[in-house]
């Protein structure tokens, strides 16, 4: 399979109209990452492997989306909408430089795999002109039915069309289809639009395909997999059904999932070995969890790295940017972001640290806030290894506080703290007329009112 050269033509030109919403609908996530991401990360990649994506006019933001996934991905614009082949012909230039197998597959079918989509090529491989996925549906109606004689696929019924005994089959049509690449453009330019919508479709290249006197075959799959998202409902339906997924694979890899319907993942969230989840965890994009962390309930994070043995929550928040080293703590209702906590550093409770360094073996009190935002940008506290926060401190950025600094309860620290040195700095109440319309006006250029 490896020396076969393949080109997947992934059609994601739909406006996501029934999902009222101005997003294109290949934009929209499921576990963290777009529709568009899932199925592009199923398509095959390396040596010899193409890629070609269909959008629709005005869609930059897909086309955009499909080069930071695939920086080979070529783009085209399907500006008519007259049906899936029509819409897989968008692609003629990158089909017409030839392939061993041609992939058509659909943008919003995030659970398709890349070992099923392999299993098409396979068939394609064994002889066949056209393999097309199947699956058996819980309800049928509605779905193409899959008509087999002798093992091989004769035709697609649609539901409309189906007799009695073809609509009882519960064998219906993916929609996503492999075909021998040479002669895939001859099979789909012999698509025709004698039907009552007017236009192409790839359901007719069964017929197209057999009339060539060559061989189409099903390959199986299960429902879950090929879920098409057209509603809001059918995006939910997916969420679960990738959570699970996530879920099972957390556990089979030996994570300790307490309550595992209450966790929630991304696609790409990273485990080491012997790491517990306790109920009622969000984890987002880009998140790597050590071997031994403990994620304690009603924590949210995203774009984190948390060390081996950390212990995180209950009810922490965090943000994007923090790497946390090994035996950190972060406790119940702290909020971090941008901040690197170097190997045994504990923050236990109520506290904000944004845009920080905290050196090893620091404790941060109770309380304690990295003032980091002034109003018009954002700066950083360094914070020295064994140093001391005394609970409800306020450390001003930009700020560094020694190795071995005690800083005392109460403390608002406006200048720089030596090593081992201890500071008591209280606030001086300062009222000066008119102080806060400067502000203002600093910060608004004169407007007199802040800008967005």
């Amino acid at each position: 399979m490896n020396a076969r050269s393949s080109l997947t033509v992934v059609l994601a030109a739909g406006e996501g109209t029934r999902m009222r919403s101005g997003l294109p609908k290949v934009l929209h996530p499921v576990a963290g990452q777009t529709l568009l991401s899932h199925v592009l990360k199923a398509a095959p990649q390396g040596q010899g492997s193409s890629l070609a994506v269909v959008v629709g006019p005005d869609h930059a933001a897909v086309e955009a989306e499909a080069k930071r996934l695939r920086p080979d991905a070529a783009t085209f614009v399907q500006r008519e909408r007259l049906g899936t082949a029509h819409a897989a012909l968008a692609a003629r230039e990158a089909i017409a430089r030839g392939v061993d197998d041609l992939l058509v597959v659909f943008g919003d079918t995030p659970l398709i795999s890349a070992a099923t989509l392999a299993r098409l090529r396979a068939a394609v491989a064994k002889g066949a002109a056209l393999a097309v996925l199947g699956f058996r549906a819980a309800d049928p109606t509605g779905y193409g039915r899959l008509l087999i004689e002798d093992g091989k696929l004769v035709a697609i019924r649609e539901h409309a069309d189906a007799s009695a005994e073809e609509r009882s089959i519960t064998l219906c049509n993916a929609g996503v289809m492999a075909f021998d690449g040479r002669r895939a453009l001859q099979v789909l330019d012999g698509i025709g639009n004698a039907n009552s919508q007017g236009e192409y479709y790839l359901v007719d290249a069964v017929g197209i395909v057999r009339d060539m006197g060559l061989e189409a075959v099903v390959i199986e799959t299960g429902e879950d997999e090929v879920r098409g998202i057209n509603t809001r409902e059918q995006l939910a339906e997916a969420e679960g059904a990738m959570q699970a997924r996530l879920r099972k694979a957390a556990l089979d890899a030996g994570v300790t999932l307490i309550a595992p319907e209450t966790v929630f993942l991304s696609a790409d969230t990273k485990f080491g070995r012997d790491v517990t989840i306790e109920p009622f965890v969000v984890i987002g994009p880009g998140v790597s969890i050590d071997d031994g962390a403990v994620i304690h309930s009603f924590t949210h994070i995203v774009q984190s790295s948390i060390g081996k043995n950390a212990l995180i929550g209950p009810y922490a928040r965090l943000r994007p940017g923090n790497t946390l080293a090994d035996n950190t703590k972060v406790g119940n209702f702290v909020e971090m972001k941008a901040t690197t906590l170097e190997a045994g550093v504990k923050v236990n409770h109520l506290s904000y640290i944004g845009d920080a360094l905290v050196g090893a073996k620091s404790n941060i009190g109770a309380g304690t806030i990295t003032c980091n935002y002034d109003g018009f940008g954002k700066h950083k506290t360094t914070i020295g290894a064994g140093a001391f926060i005394g609970t409800n401190s306020s450390l001003v950025a930009p700020v560094k506080i020694g190795a071995g600094a005690y800083i005392g309860s109460g403390s608002v620290i406006t200048k720089d703290v030596p090593d081992n040195a201890m500071a008591v700095e209280r606030s001086q109440q300062t009222i000066r007329e008119g102080g806060a319309t400067r502000y203002r006006e600093l910060k608004t250029g004169g407007k007199g009112k802040e800008g967005k």
